[in-house]
């Protein structure tokens, strides 16, 4: 038996997002049928994480078990000839049979994309959030600000993201090690967010963001939006932000020098 890793980039626009589900389209699913084609096995892929409906991903790492004998190159030059060209397998590389795609990740960066342009131009559309307003970018800097450190972000946690009836683990608990917003564009009019934690909730990064969002209105203060933070109530946060913005960036599994 082998076990593989895979790295994957993926354009979410049409996709039911990563998990595999009956009857719709998935990034997981679209894979798994791919590799049964090339092994005649039952494949099940476990990535990094799950990715929503219309979430994109830059570099997905997943693994999987099989007892092909087939050459790593040989999977990816398969993989992305019988794949859709919304999927692309960036690299394939045997792991020792200890590694696990999601357990094993230590860090997570995800970058949301958004543009203040009064009119979105078609080709971004898909890939990036249109705010067409005057945002404050600098009232959006001190509320990241905030985020940095060990926090309860039940503020911006999805229902559903867990079981929260289960004893022990870390409830909402998560640690962001940098969150920074940086322009794009001479003029100011595109924009990312990055946010790197060691995990994330069910569309904690998208709530966070369209919370920003309200700040950057005006229609809440960097003190409101401190205050719905600390309150654990998603009711009081913004809006979610639309997934089209949203890419994961990279998963590290190892600490980056930068984090000592």
């Amino acid at each position: 038996m082998r076990k593989i890793k895979l790295i994957i980039a993926f354009d979410g626009t049409g996709f039911a997002g990563w998990q595999r589900q009956a009857n719709v389209v998935t990034v997981e699913g679209e894979i798994e049928k791919k590799l049964k084609m090339m092994t005649s096995e039952e494949v099940f892929l476990h990535g990094a994480g799950r990715t929503d409906a219309g979430v994109h991903s830059l570099a997905m790492p997943a693994h999987f078990v099989t007892e092909s004998t087939i050459p790593n190159a040989a999977f990816k030059r398969g993989l992305n000839s019988l794949l859709p060209n919304t999927i692309r397998i960036l690299s394939v590389e045997d792991v020792p049979d200890s590694f696990h795609a999601r357990i094993d990740a230590h860090f997570k960066v995800y970058r949301y994309y958004f543009t203040t342009t009064e009119v979105c131009f078609p080709t971004r559309r898909l890939y990036c959030a249109h705010v067409p307003a005057m945002l404050s970018i600098e009232k959006i800097e001190q509320c990241l600000s905030l985020l940095k450190g060990v926090h309860d972000f039940s503020s911006f946690e999805a229902v559903g993201s867990r079981d929260v009836t289960r004893d022990g683990g870390r409830g909402a608990v998560r640690e962001i090690f940098f969150a920074a917003v940086n322009c794009l564009d001479e003029n100011n009019a595109e924009w990312y967010i990055d946010i790197c934690g060691d995990g994330f909730l069910r569309k904690m990064v998208r709530n966070i963001v369209g919370t920003l969002f309200e700040v950057g209105y005006g229609r809440m203060s960097v003190t409101d939006f401190a205050t719905v933070f600390k309150a654990r109530d998603r009711n009081l946060a913004g809006p979610t932000a639309p997934a089209c913005g949203l890419f994961l960036k990279k998963v590290y599994y190892e600490k980056p020098a930068e984090f000592s």
